[in-house]
């Protein structure tokens, strides 16, 4: 399961309502308390799907996610609709948790029942124009299977992290938008000017909190890989202690590691969290970060890599071509 979230026998009794009721159009639900739960009916009007539509967008806001599941076909017994409704303004974490756990909600409802799924950010798209418009494009799908779920969700967070939506900006501009333990802290305000070169911090995803995961020093460059979880995803600062151009130099490197065995939701929330973290690290603490790194195994940082990131970039001259006379060839 992507989350960890069930679908509550009250959306199970609420669905097995609207499978039996003609007079019912649909239902919206919500993620509360770690369960998949209804929060309104929408009753049908008319046998026309297109006619239902408006009386969705009373009960749906701009800024909060939501599931709705819809009868989009008349006694048709695949014929219901899942629509994913996640605004661009919804909490980043909200939309993350919402994304990855569309699956469960097909899924525990029956993956027979339903013909097709969306996903929408705006309200306009379940209007009927954009519903056509939908339909027109081929946007509407079949229900995902497991694995399919799987790498979008975390393609889905890794753009985040790339910066793709306003919320996400906000995120960057220097501010940290998750939880620091005081260890963690306390580690960060006293490593520009500690002894220790290697400061490795993880994520607590329950309760959505950085903590310190541990604070040394590393001998060498060498020693680097075997320091770092290779079990669990790490953010890593590492005081690259090296000798430049007859002078020593000990820039910080940041470096992210995901192992492949990570949890499908670790990967989410540590990838989302990234860019946000490093922008308030650098700003909160003034932990300036000359280079990043993210690899999949610690067993990939060697000390090649790092000689390579520091390297100086060699210019490529070209020699300079006089212009031709003009006249004869």
């Amino acid at each position: 399961m992507q989350s960890g979230i069930k679908v509550s026998q009250e959306l199970h009794s609420a669905f097995n309502e609207l499978v039996s009721s003609p007079s019912q159009r649909g239902i919206i639900a919500t993620i509360s308390n770690e369960t998949l739960a209804p929060t309104q009916t929408i009753p049908s009007s008319s046998t026309d799907f297109f006619d239902d539509l408006p009386s969705l967008k009373p009960h749906l806001s701009t800024s909060a996610a939501a599931y709705i599941v819809l009868r989009r076909y008349q006694n048709a017994p695949d014929g219901f609709v899942a629509v994913s409704y996640i605004p661009d303004s919804a909490p980043v974490r909200q939309k993350m948790l919402f994304a990855s756990t569309r699956l469960t909600l097909v899924r525990e409802l029956g993956t027979e029942r339903f013909r097709e799924n969306l996903f929408v950010t705006e309200l306009k798209e379940l209007e009927k124009e954009g519903w056509e418009k939908h339909e027109a494009s081929g946007e509407l799908k079949a229900p995902l299977t497991e694995e399919e779920q799987t790498l979008q969700g975390v393609k889905e967070a890794e753009a985040e992290a790339r910066g793709g939506t306003a919320g996400r900006k906000l995120e960057t501009g220097g501010h940290l938008a998750i939880n620091l333990s005081p260890e963690a802290r306390e580690a960060l305000e006293a490593f520009n000017e500690s002894g220790e070169n290697l400061l490795q911090l993880k994520i607590n995803v329950s309760t959505e909190t950085i903590e310190l995961a541990s604070i040394s020093t590393t001998p060498d460059a060498s020693d680097l890989a075997s320091a770092i979880s290779d079990t669990e995803p790490r953010y890593t600062f590492f005081k690259y202690m090296h000798t430049l151009s007859g002078s020593e130099e000990s820039p910080i490197v940041f470096i992210y590691t995901c192992p492949s065995g990570s949890k499908i939701r670790e990967r989410m929330v540590y990838a989302s969290t990234k860019q946000g973290f490093v922008a308030g690290a650098e700003k909160e603490f003034g932990i300036e970060v000359a280079k990043r790194i993210e690899v999949s195994s610690p067993s990939e940082i060697t000390v090649a890599t790092l000689e390579e990131e520091f390297r100086p970039k060699q210019e490529t001259k070209q020699g300079f071509s006089r212009p031709k006379r003009p006249g004869k060839r």
